[in-house]
């Protein structure tokens, strides 16, 4: 009995973490693709990198989602439970409570591992694909040509906006439209047509215009210059992109751990601290999701949310404070987890308690 038991309960709880975990990526992936594909249409990214960066912010995603994935889906699962009275039946005939622990140890340390796999290893190496990707991305679109009835950015927020009509059979751009700013002023240019060339030094776009008009000024103002012009250079200077990878979340765990900088040793426990979270979250969801009588199967639901906010969010201010060195780092992140765990015993424990005291007969 103790192995369908133990079955039984393991399948619920994996069913209602996958679904948990996959409702909440599905609504980081929907933010992510947004920010993706404007990201992409600013900068000209390359239509096969888009995908490839929604599949590597779903890794990093998955890093934060599953210890509340997990949390949430064995609140929920032994929530069904105890509604249903399958729990108050097995403990009925004999099952103690702490075979309940048994299969969710089981999910928690397969989770566990997979966890640590990818916060300590994959991780960094989603991060380190995912920002050469962008930088590669940049690149390319700053050599690019003009596209026809596309506007074109270049140099970043100080450079310039273009916008072509047509093509001619040449290779010449028709109906021009260039707007920049320059010395806190606007100035726009149209013209009949315009060439484009990349200096020798691969930093440098020329616009060349033929036979049209100028506009200058500063917006708000009524003071605006017009210069008609047979021929216009415009020069543009693209900012130099690095191709090393500097984001910390990039650096691998071996660099990181050969390091003595606090900014990170901090980044090192926070790595650690994710998979620990599943361990202290699930030994905290199981008593946690036990219910009173006549109580709704989502009545812990929203406490289990409030006690991973908490949680997450000591843990993100205690490595801030590692890097500050306001907390030592003998202490790292550990701290945090030893106060939800005996927090988890209060929740495991205090019921026990509580009914013993009730019931003691007067001295």
């Amino acid at each position: 009995m103790g192995r369908i038991l133990d079955r039984y309960v393991l399948r619920e709880v994996l069913a209602s973490w996958l679904v948990v975990t996959g409702v909440l990526l599905v609504i980081l992936l929907t933010n992510q693709m947004a920010r993706v594909l404007a990201r992409a249409a600013e900068n000209q990214y390359p239509r096969q990198v888009v995908l490839e960066l929604i599949g590597l912010g779903a890794l990093q995603d998955l890093s934060i989602l599953t210890p509340i994935g997990l949390l949430l889906g064995v609140v929920l699962a032994f929530g069904r439970l105890y509604h249903d009275s399958e729990i108050t039946a097995a403990l009925a005939c004999g099952v103690g409570a702490a075979r309940l622990y048994w299969p969710v140890t089981l999910l928690a340390a397969l989770v566990t591992a997979a966890l640590a796999w990818l916060t300590l290893d994959l991780g960094p190496q989603a991060v380190t694909r995912s920002l050469s990707l962008r930088s590669a991305a940049l690149r390319a679109g700053q050599f690019a040509p003009i596209s026809p009835g596309h506007f074109r950015t270049f140099g970043g927020a100080d450079g310039a906006v273009v916008y072509a009509e047509g093509l001619d059979p040449a290779g010449a751009l028709l109906h021009v439209f260039v707007e920049r700013e320059y010395g806190g002023r606007v100035q726009v240019a149209v013209a009949d047509r315009a060439r484009h060339a990349l200096a020798a030094d691969g930093m440098t776009h020329t616009l060349t215009l033929y036979n049209g008009e100028r506009f200058e000024g500063v917006p708000g103002s009524a003071e605006f210059r017009i210069v008609r012009f047979a021929e216009h250079v415009i020069p543009v200077r693209v900012p130099e992109l690095s191709d090393a990878v500097t984001a910390l979340e990039a650096v691998p765990t071996r660099e990181l751990l050969q390091s003595d900088d606090p900014g990170r040793r901090a980044e090192v426990h926070w790595r650690v601290a994710l998979p620990v979270m599943c361990i202290v979250l699930t030994f905290l969801a199981v008593p946690l999701a036990r219910l009173r009588p006549r109580q709704g199967r989502y009545g812990r639901v929203w406490l289990a949310i409030l006690i991973y906010m908490i949680y997450a969010n000591l843990v993100s201010a205690g490595k801030v404070w590692l890097a500050r060195g306001t907390v030592p780092e003998y202490l790292g992140l550990w701290w945090v987890h030893a106060a939800v765990v005996l927090l988890a015993l209060g929740v495991y424990f205090a019921p026990s308690s509580l009914a013993r005291l009730r019931n003691r007969s007067p001295a």
